[in-house]
């Protein structure tokens, strides 16, 4: 199999299901901010030296595959009911939840904003929570336009509480101070 098929050479691509749609389709913005979340925390992973924390992110992209393909496969669509589709559920913003408290509670409690920053592998997990919270935005625009998976973006707002906890564990770790946000700097 080729890597080009030219199939979108005129700015359409295909949906699950077959359907062709144009590249800045809201579905294709949502699912490609999605992808780019994930190259970006494979980024993180990279600069990450610590195992829990890269496990964790790896376990992270996995459930952000299952998102793209559960935004890329339209609602009410017959082949969603095809068995073996995947989709976010409650269960994995539940595991979120859980790598969050663990993590939490090696970071002194926030007494003001934190400015993103620190050790490299903390920077690119504060870069990777901003992505996160854009993809956040385009799959509410998307749901304002059409049925999605509500799941979804509570697994994207939870995403970005445990990539800023993880951040601020980093630099726990690497005994990196964080930079306090003051309205007299």
């Amino acid at each position: 199999m080729k890597i080009y098929t030219k199939t979108g050479d005129k700015g359409l691509t295909g949906l699950y299901g077959g359907a062709r749609v144009w590249k800045d389709d809201p579905r294709v913005e949502a699912y490609g901010t999605i992808d780019e979340l994930n190259a970006a925390l494979g980024a993180s992973i990279a600069h990450c030296r610590h195992n829990d924390v890269s496990t964790c992110l790896t376990h992270v992209q996995r459930d952000l595959f299952v998102a793209g393909a559960d935004l890329a496969s339209p609602q009410g669509d017959d082949n969603v009911s095809k068995p073996g589709l995947p989709h976010i559920e409650p269960r994995h913003t539940q595991e979120l939840e859980q790598f969050i408290d663990l993590f939490d509670k090696e970071v002194p409690a926030l007494t003001s904003f934190v400015l993103p920053g620190g050790a490299i592998d903390a920077s690119s997990l504060h870069l990777a929570r901003t992505i996160c919270r854009r993809a956040e935005r385009r799959v509410v625009t998307l749901s304002n336009q059409v049925d999605v998976n509500e799941e979804i973006v509570k697994y994207l707002n939870r995403l970005s509480d445990l990539l800023f906890v993880l951040a601020r564990a980093l630099n726990c770790r690497a005994e990196v101070a964080e930079t306090l946000w003051s309205r007299n700097a």
